[in-house]
């Protein structure tokens, strides 16, 4: 009987401390700190169409040219020497910025006249050597397909390189030949050339969407008809013509411009997970 009772009570005891050292064995839940954000620049979405507008002051190389006479004795000519002065050119174009650092354009240039001053040697009518006074002018159409490769930009300024290939429409003037026999016209001759260029400059920011763009330019017209025949003498060709150009012209972009400095960008936190 007394073990009875004394293991009642015992059991009592025990039932009504458990739930207090159960209370004492819960730990409290834990919860985690969400990290803190992070801020990055968000990628660049550079790109989108430009136009452009330039004007520039040019030298142009005159290579040497060739004719056809007809005596006497019959056979072929050349300049002795020939120089073409300087001149001013304005052109336009259209283009496209793939990405940062590589983008396109088509550019129509008219090269204003470019005056030709050359002489040439031969027997004239009293059957003595003489030399010839021949002056011309030319102008040209230079169209133009050109990549370039932007390098970089540090403080608005991007530099670059480039390459162009296309054609140029190109005509001259009334070759005008005076020597001791007297005056001579020949009509100037016109067609289209082979061309190519390349480039080297830079730009710089404006404005958020407008560059100024400066630099130097190599062009090359292929050879072609300088002149028609006549008073015995022509057709005539020139062996080509070397154009250095100083450039500097505007350029408007319409889709995102790397003259725009990049939001930064900070992410959504990350859910809080308890235990």
């Amino acid at each position: 009987m007394f073990n009875t009772a004394r293991m009642a009570l015992l059991a009592a005891l025990f039932a009504g401390a458990g739930p207090a050292f159960a209370a004492d064995f819960v730990e409290p839940p834990v919860v985690e700190e969400a990290p803190p954000p992070v801020a990055y620049e968000q990628p660049a979405d550079f790109g989108g169409w430009y136009i452009r507008g330039d004007i520039d002051y040019h030298w142009s190389k005159f290579r040497g040219g060739d004719y056809i006479t007809y005596g006497p004795p019959p056979g072929t000519g050349t300049f002795d020497s020939g120089k073409l002065k300087s001149a001013f050119s304005a052109g336009a174009g259209v283009g496209y910025q793939i990405d940062r650092h590589f983008r396109t354009d088509l550019t129509a240039d008219w090269m204003s006249k470019s005056t030709f001053r050359g002489s040439t040697s031969g027997i004239c009518l009293d059957g003595d050597p003489c030399t010839s006074v021949d002056t011309s002018s030319y102008t040209a159409l230079l169209l133009l397909a050109n990549a370039y490769v932007d390098i970089g930009t540090w403080h608005g300024i991007t530099p670059y390189v480039g390459a162009g290939i296309g054609g140029a429409w190109v005509k001259w003037d009334t070759l005008h030949n005076s020597d001791e026999d007297g005056e001579f016209f020949h009509r100037g001759g016109k067609g289209w050339r082979f061309a190519y260029a390349a480039m080297v400059g830079a730009s710089y920011c404006l404005t958020d969407r407008v560059k100024l763009d400066v630099g130097y330019r190599y062009s090359h017209i292929n050879g072609g008809k300088m002149f028609d025949f006549g008073s015995g003498v022509g057709p005539g060709y020139d062996n080509g013509i070397n154009v250095h150009e100083v450039r500097g012209g505007l350029r408007y972009q319409f889709g995102r411009s790397d003259c725009v400095e990049p939001e930064p960008y900070v992410p959504e936190p990350e859910p809080v997970y308890t235990k």
